[in-house]
């Protein structure tokens, strides 16, 4: 009987750990850090990936901990964050805590491992999360343009963590993951409107579900497929698509653009949750294309 309690107590208490580590949206990130990896070397190193692989989800891992004991008052106001562990009361404030403490230091001393710059950005990353977006959550829309900064890193660390340099590439691949996230996240801000609404979080760049909030996303749509084509040009360094990957990359930026015109039209949360979905798709599958076409046509 002792042994059936602790094995559903450690059973539990993994579940909890996903939860509060956010597991899926981890793992999420980690595919753009292992593209970007992927697109910096000519043959893979898999104790390299491995440690990357380790400590960007420590890293991602962490801050998402941090928040989730910072805005804990703030999650049982709301719907979908209610449950978490913090925020219902299944896990201490000092357990919690302790568990992002030792992520941040397991993340930063693997990153280190590989470089320095790669470990720099990582703790660059938990800072401007935790420290500057968390808090301007339920200050200003701003914190949207704060947060785009870490979630932002994780393609660009990829490379980093394989060359231990930040160049022209890296900061390509920066700047197609920040300005996707602008349609992302507002997208997600606009059918999560009112759950927000309760916790007092100010995600839309208006604060209303309007067309002037609708006319930013289509501008950052287009500015995320500009950054997303110009790898074809031969002005990105090492980093170089070809016109067929060009092309395809294009299309899909196409798709989520007729998703944010249709919601623009239309201005409803349905239509929101598919922009956001298509924005899914479209940053996941540039990413794998990135990658095919440089083991196919480099």
């Amino acid at each position: 009987m002792a042994t059936k309690t602790v094995t559903a107590s450690q059973s539990s208490f993994i579940k909890d750990f996903a939860v509060l580590t956010k597991m899926k949206l981890s793992v999420y990130v980690l595919f753009s850090s292992i593209a970007g990896y992927l697109l910096a070397v000519d043959s893979v190193d898999f104790v390299e990936l491995f440690i990357l692989c380790v400590g960007g989800y420590a890293m991602v891992g962490a801050s998402n901990a941090f928040n989730q004991v910072i805005e804990r008052d703030l999650d049982k106001l709301m719907h979908r964050t209610k449950d978490r562990p913090v925020a219902s009361g299944r896990m201490s404030i000092n357990t919690a805590l302790t568990i992002a403490s030792l992520l941040t230091i397991l993340g930063i001393t693997l990153l280190y491992v590989l470089n320095p710059k790669s470990a720099m950005f990582g703790a660059i990353s938990i800072f401007s999360y935790v420290s500057l977006y968390t808090p301007l959550k339920t200050k200003t829309p701003l914190a949207v343009f704060v947060g785009a900064i870490p979630g932002a890193i994780p393609f660009m660390l990829g490379w980093v963590a394989a060359t231990g340099d930040f160049g022209i590439e890296a900061g390509t691949l920066f700047m197609i993951q920040f300005f996707w996230q602008f349609p992302h996240f507002w997208a997600i801000g606009w059918f999560l409107y009112e759950d927000y609404q309760r916790g007092g979080f100010f995600m839309l760049p208006t604060g209303k579900k309007d067309k002037i909030t609708v006319a930013q996303i289509i501008l950052y749509t287009i500015w995320t497929i500009v950054c997303s084509v110009l790898p074809v040009f031969g002005k990105t360094g090492a980093l170089h698509i070809s016109i067929y990957t060009a092309v395809v990359v294009f299309l899909l930026g196409l798709w989520m653009l007729q998703k944010a015109i249709v919601l623009y039209k239309s201005r409803t949360s349905e239509d929101a949750k598919k922009l956001m979905l298509v924005s899914v798709s479209y940053i996941s599958f540039i990413q794998i294309a990135y990658v095919v076409d440089k083991f196919i046509f480099n």
